[in-house]
Order: C-alpha cells, then structure tokens, then sequence
C-alpha cells in the first residue's frame, strides 16, 4: 500500500511538474523561451552627408513607385462599378482600357517600394545580425513614411474591395436598419449603387464588424450619402488617423523594451503592408491597430512610470483600457491586449493570485462597461457577437488550419475517398483554436512573472492567434508585425518578417480587373527587365551590398529606454 502511494504521489508530482514546464512557470533559463527573440538596441550617432546623400535616394526611389502604384490603380485598382471619375474620360480613361500595361506598372511600383523599404532598413537596423553604425533620425523617417504615404493617400483602392462593404454596411446602420441581421443585398436592394461594388461573396452577409466601427460609418454615410468616391476618402482619411497613432504609439512602446524608435518604426509601420493594404487597400484594422497599440501605451505609463500607483495612474490607467476596449469594438481581437495589461498591472502589485483576479476584475469592468455603452448609444446592440464567423466562409492559404484540412481533404480525393474538406475543417480549426489559446495563457504567464514584457508577450500572442486563425489575409499578419516591431529584435524574427512581409507585398495582385495568364505572366517578365535595368544603373549609387559604415556588428554603448 505504501508503494503505491509513493508511485501515485511520483505520478502527481510529475504531472503538475510537465503542467507547469507546460505553461512556462518552471522554464531553467530565458535561452530556452521566448525571449531569445529579443535583445536591447544601442544608441548610435546620426548618418554622415555620403548616407544622408543615398537616404534622399532612397526616399525618392520609394515616393517613384507609390507614384507609379498610385496611377497604375486608375486602371487596375478597386475602381467603383458606378461613379468612376475616370470612365470616358481620353487620358485618365486609357490606363482601364491597359491592363496588362497597367499591371506591369503596379508590379514595378510595388517591387519599388519593396526595395526602397528593404534600403532604408540599412539605415534602420542595420543587416542580418548586426547593428548600424549610424541610424537614421525619427525625422528623418517621419518625412520618409509620409512622402510614400501621399501617393497612395489620393489613389483608388488596391488589393481589396472591403471599404466598399464598409460603405454598404454604414449606409444600411444610417436607414435604422440592422447591419448585423441584414446585408447589403436586403438592406439596400441589390440595384442600389451601394449594393452593386459589394464583392458578390459578401452581398448577402450581414456585417462582421464592432459598433464602434459601423457607429463611425454610420456618420460617414450621413455625411456622403451615395457619394462612393467622397465615402471612400473618407475612409481613408480613417485608416491614415488609425495609421497616425501606430506611429505614435509604436517609438514609445519600442523604448520601454530597449528598442530604437527608428527600427520599430521601420518593421511596424514603413512595413509594405500597412502602405499597400492598410493605407491603399483602406482597411479598418488600421484603426484598431492604432487604438490598441495607443491603450497599450497609456496603460503602461500608469503601470511602468508612475510611482507611487496613486490615483493619477489610475486615471491612465482606466483611459488607456476603455481605448483598448474601443479598438475590440473596431474588430474583437484586440481585446486580448487587456489581459497582458492585467498581468503587467499584476505583476506591479507583486504577482499573486489575488492581485490577478483583482486586474482581471478591474479591466473587466471597464472592457464590459465600454462596450455595453458603444453597443448602447450607438443603437446597435450586440448581434456583431453572432456574426464575427462570417469570414470563415473564405478558404486562406496563409491559415495553418485551413490549409492542413484542404491538402488532407485534396488527399482523400486522390485516394478515391471522396471530398472531406469540410469535415476535416471542423476538426482542424477547433484544435488551432485549442493551440492558440494555450499559447496565448502562456504569454500571459511569462508577462506576469516577468520573464517577456507585455508588449513582446502580445506580439507572440497574437502572432500564434494570426498563424492558427481560420481566415488569414495578408493585413492580418500586420496584428503580430507591429506590436513585435517594438520588442523583437534578433534576427530569428526580424529575418522572417521581413521576408514575409516583402513576399506577400510582391505576390498579391490588384484587384480592379479580371487578369488572364498571359498577361500576370507578361507584367511579371516586365518588372524583371525593369528591377534588372533598375540595379544595374544603381548599384554604385544605393546601398546594395554592405558597405563600410552602413552596418556592423552589435555595439556596447547606453541601450534604449528600458531593458526587458
């Protein structure tokens, strides 16, 4: 009996020893976690005339191919099917008339500003492994950011056709309508102008996104009525607001990890990405983007800065939750960014039981009371909960999930077994959902001890939520880019990201015309011939190859703000 007690309590120990190794209580050292992705950033001294000669270059090199992207859009962007302001017109009108032409041009412009953005990383954060010797100045980058910026700011849509959806689904919130119980086609009739620039996949789904959102579209749609081309610079202007706070928010964040504002700035918001598809593509995650990271900020000055915690920090505190609150009713992601804050906050009141349910308490509250008051004052309730799957309708090559039960079901089919795509979905996505939520409890953990700083912790959150998600676009990989922009630094992130993101920016095409083969096949051997010819002329005039002085291996000097 005695031995078996032993055994039973060997077996006991054992199981919550694995349990806590599990969760990250009990990891021997931090070059076994996470927090290998992360390193302090050294201060350096700005660039010399010769740098400052190629950064002008470089900078004009990525204005010339938003430029291009931006004309290029009159043919092949996500024109409107009513109102186009260049349809009959001789000039403007021949780039619609030229698709292989115009899409070779949105190929070159793209492939441009990739380069030029992939340069201007020289003077960012060095090359592979390294650190510059000289960094370039937040000024420096602002003017950079906001010169690619324009071009695009004034262009038509590309790569996606959603701000249309948005204008529908605001339009139907502005009859009294319920948006999430109607969609475009039986809130507005299918002959509406409205109706008819909604893709066809999502003319009859009800809206997926929070009342904050469609309480903002609501007022736009009052203000622009049927006016296509006015609502979607108004839109736009939305997304470029929400893009103003990530580059607010994100040099802050980045020096309370010890990171260089500038190199942050460069991952997280010079990134491709947010100029191709958060700023041409007029997505709404800009803006929750920009309120999260803006929250996060406000919350970590009351937890980080303020000593002692005294009813001032409570204030930011309490200001900078309802901001994230109000970023989930943008899109509901976002909301995980309370938990990391709780822990932070936690961790502040000495990491115990008690002080976590006390946080989660606390930032509960606030998270409930925005939300019911948005859903409340807004009159649009509460049904976006039982529409947030509507994207899952869309089979996306980037989800983990999805693409394990498409190439197993397309097995089955090989095999003779039939087609059972569908089932094996239902299996797969539930156990990436398991799997993310595991890792993200883990996060939360190591943010509570200490051992990854929130902003990190959240990054990897986000970033195993993106991966195992149902529905992946390219936008979303943004959720994890930024918020890591401010924290991770080594190479076995910033390599991938970079790479990732400079791919995805390449590879996806305009949405704006029906592209045979022959002419993506066409457009593609032109923007070969043309970056060929590019670098030939270039290569002794822009930083191609490191040189002396560009970049070199990790200095000691003071590093950024505060270390993790």
């Amino acid at each position: 009996m005695l031995r078996l007690v032993a055994v039973l309590e060997g077996a006991r120990r054992r199981t919550l020893a694995f349990g806590r190794r599990a969760l990250g209580l009990d990891v021997p050292t931090a070059d076994h976690t996470i927090a290998v992705l992360h390193q302090d950033e050294t201060e350096v001294p700005g660039l010399d005339r010769k740098e400052r000669v190629q950064l002008d270059r470089i900078r004009l090199m990525g204005a010339t191919g938003t430029v291009l992207m931006a004309i290029s859009a009159l043919g092949i962007g996500a024109q409107p099917v009513h109102q186009n302001p260049t349809s009959g017109v001789r000039v403007l009108g021949i780039f619609a008339r030229a698709h292989t032409g115009s899409l070779a041009m949105c190929m070159v412009g793209t492939v441009v500003v990739v380069l030029a953005w992939l340069l201007l990383g020289r003077f960012a954060v060095g090359g592979i492994g390294g650190a510059p010797l000289r960094r370039l100045t937040r000024s420096q980058l602002d003017r950079t950011l906001l010169l690619w910026i324009i071009p695009l700011s004034v262009a038509p849509p590309l790569f996606s056709n959603d701000v249309y959806s948005y204008l529908a689904q605001s339009e139907i919130a502005a009859r009294g309508i319920d948006p999430y119980q109607e969609g475009p086609v039986a809130g507005l009739g299918i002959d509406n102008v409205l109706t008819n620039n909604v893709p066809t996949i999502w003319q009859k789904t009800p809206a997926p996104y929070g009342p904050l959102f469609l309480w903002i579209g609501r007022g736009i749609a009052e203000l622009t009525g049927d006016n296509i081309i006015f609502g979607v610079w108004v839109h736009r202007a939305l997304a470029i607001a929400g893009v103003a706070l990530i580059v607010w928010a994100l040099p802050r964040l980045s020096q309370r990890c010890g990171v260089a504002p500038v190199s942050a700035l460069w991952l997280g918001a010079a990134n491709p990405l947010v100029l191709f598809h958060l700023v041409g593509g007029v997505h709404n995650d800009a803006l929750m983007l920009g309120l999260m990271l803006a929250g996060l900020e406000l919350c970590l000055h009351a937890i980080e800065d303020i000593h002692p915690f005294d009813g001032r920090a409570y204030a930011w505190l309490i200001g900078g939750a309802i901001v994230i609150a109000m970023s989930s009713s943008i899109k509901l992601t976002s909301i995980i960014a309370l938990g990391f804050v709780g822990m932070a906050l936690a961790r502040r009141w000495g990491f115990s039981l008690r002080s976590v349910g006390v946080a989660a308490a606390l930032l509960g509250a606030i998270a409930i009371s925005t939300t019911v008051f948005i859903g409340a004052a807004s009159g649009l309730g509460f049904g976006w909960i039982h529409t947030l799957n509507v994207a899952n309708a869309v089979r996306s090559w980037m989800s983990v999930p999805t693409v394990l039960g498409i190439i197993t079901g397309f097995g089955g089919v090989l095999l003779g077994l039939g087609d059972h795509t569908t089932a094996l979905l239902s299996i797969t996505r539930p156990i990436a959902a398991v799997i993310a939520g595991f890792l993200a409890v883990r996060m939360l953990i190591a943010t509570g001890i200490g051992r990854l700083h929130a902003v990190g912790a959240l990054g990897v959150a986000l970033g195993a939520i993106v991966l195992l998600f149902p529905v992946v676009q390219p936008w979303y990989l943004l959720w994890a880019i930024v918020p890591l922009a401010a924290w991770a630094t080594r190479p076995i992130f910033r390599v991938p990201a970079v790479a990732f993101s400079a791919i995805v920016s390449v590879i996806l095409m305009p949405r704006g015309a029906d592209l045979e083969v022959f002419q993506i096949v066409g457009a593609a051997i032109a923007t070969v011939i043309v970056t060929l010819l590019f670098f030939v002329v270039t290569r002794n005039k822009l930083p191609w190859r490191g040189q002396r002085g560009v970049s070199a291996p990790s200095q000691l000097p003071t590093s950024y703000g505060v270390t993790s």
